[in-house]
């Protein structure tokens, strides 16, 4: 390593010399040169605090447009983005293999083409002949969209440079794309992380909008370095089950808009299709009222959704292990019910299997299903169902209290409008006179109390 050199800074003026002296040679003080500390030569190569070029900082008043949002035509894909596609921004789409991520991106794109935008659809995991294919089954060949297949992040970049910058840029995947500036195969961590930087530059510095879809992990994640999460914009996880017929789209981190969106589709033979009342889907068209099912208004973003929740009790012999089965609900949260309602409300599950299941493979993580759980577990204790045509909202709390819930009057409003004629939840919920006869839960003990008694 070379030797650092010394130097002489003077403290009246603030020339610099290579040697000391008595007097300064640029101010004639005397003895005001003093030593610096010696600078080494790697932080002389790296510094930074001079050499570049000035940033522009600008008020958050500032006069100006502000970028408009594209809609895509797909209403349920607008509302789970938060209105519709920002220009510049960069969306990470993932996803189990086989769930519609490049048919949900191929329908958005021909929509977007046909309303007079531009849309380029890159793929590096099929030929365009297959993707054709596909398009042509979805009714989609006659749309303007741009198809490639390629992998190569240059070439791309090369191409699009060529040409005007789309609206939309939809890259089909992440972890297929290759950059010849960085060692290692496709789907590493440092290909994935240096092609989705490449990209999501080019989209901001021309306003694209850029779609990546990602690959997913055994236990669902996003495949690949955890950083790419924090580049990009938005971050959306389609989800579903491929024996039941609806997709949906939901946004995990969006800096556009909420996060607490769905877009809720149906899997038909011509693609996907937008469902416009979810409820629906969730709900059995039975006609009588069964014991162990309960009905619980679930909020999505701004939307309520009707979910049915199913419980089964069977009764096991003396000595044996019971079992405790969940789908679609936090087995922590079931346990902790059910110590409730033995503690609180002297009943006895500890000889019996229970089973609790969310129609339709809905998932839920709302608290409010507290008291739609504990209907529904009581119900099927008692082999007595709940009363025709109502909804269950509430938390529970250890001590057996029914707290209020978020948003309680517009899931109300929801459940009268599907036809639902009675609530039960907290007792201080403000509920519409017009829309149902609802019922106040100060206590587990009155829920227990309402369904022995058939009410």
């Amino acid at each position: 390593m070379a030797k650092p050199k010394r130097r002489y800074v003077c403290q009246a003026c603030g020339s610099v010399a290579h040697r000391w002296q008595g007097q300064c040679a640029d101010c004639a003080e005397w003895n005001t040169l003093v030593e610096d500390a010696p600078a080494t030569v790697f932080s002389q190569k790296h510094d930074l605090s001079s050499g570049g070029r000035a940033v522009e900082f600008v008020s958050l008043d500032k006069p100006g447009e502000l970028p408009a949002r594209r809609t895509t035509g797909l209403a349920e894909f607008d509302r789970a983005l938060g209105g519709g596609l920002v220009p510049g921004s960069a969306i990470l789409m993932g996803g189990d293999p086989g769930i519609g991520k490049s048919t949900l991106l191929l329908q958005a794109s021909a929509r977007l083409a046909r309303a007079g935008r531009s849309a380029v659809y890159v793929s590096g995991e099929e030929a365009t002949a297959q993707v054709r294919m596909r398009a042509a089954r979805l009714g989609l060949a006659d749309a303007p969209v741009k198809l490639a297949a390629a992998t190569g992040v240059r070439d791309i970049l090369t191409t699009l440079g060529s040409m005007d910058a789309p609206d939309l840029l939809v890259v089909d995947s992440i972890q297929t794309m290759h950059s010849d500036t960085i060692e290692g195969a496709p789907g590493t961590v440092s290909q994935v992380r240096g092609c989705a930087f490449e990209l999501i530059r080019y989209a901001k510095e021309n306003g694209v909008a850029l779609v990546l879809v990602g690959h997913v992990t055994k236990d669902g994640s996003i495949a690949g370095p955890r950083v790419l999460e924090h580049m990009v914009d938005v971050v959306m996880s389609f989800e579903g089950e491929r024996s039941h017929q609806y997709r949906i789209l939901r946004a995990l981190k969006n800096r556009f808009g909420a996060v607490d969106e769905i877009g809720v589709f149906s899997m038909a033979s011509e693609g996907l299709e937008e469902v416009e009342n979810p409820s629906m889907l969730f709900l059995s068209g039975r006609d009588q009222p069964l014991a162990g099912s309960a009905v619980f208004p679930a909020m999505e973003g701004t939307r309520p959704v009707l979910v049915e929740i199913q419980a089964l009790i069977v009764r096991l012999q003396s000595g044996a292990t019971p079992r405790r089965a969940v789908v679609g609900w936090d087995s922590g949260r079931l346990a902790m019910l059910l110590a409730v309602l033995e503690s609180r409300c002297g009943l006895n599950f500890s000889a019996a299997e229970v089973y609790l299941n969310v129609a339709g493979g809905y998932r839920l993580a709302d608290p409010a299903a507290d008291l739609a759980v504990g209907a529904a577990l009581v119900s099927a204790l008692a082999d007595r169902p709940l009363p025709d045509r109502s909804v269950w909202l509430g938390e529970v709390s250890l001590a057996g209290e029914v707290r209020p819930v978020a948003h309680a009057g517009l899931r109300l409003r929801e459940a009268a409008k599907l036809g639902f004629t009675r609530g039960y939840g907290p007792s201080d919920t403000k509920s519409d006179p017009s829309a149902l006869k609802f019922s106040g839960v100060g206590q587990l003990s009155n829920l227990v109390d309402r369904v022995m008694a058939s009410e």
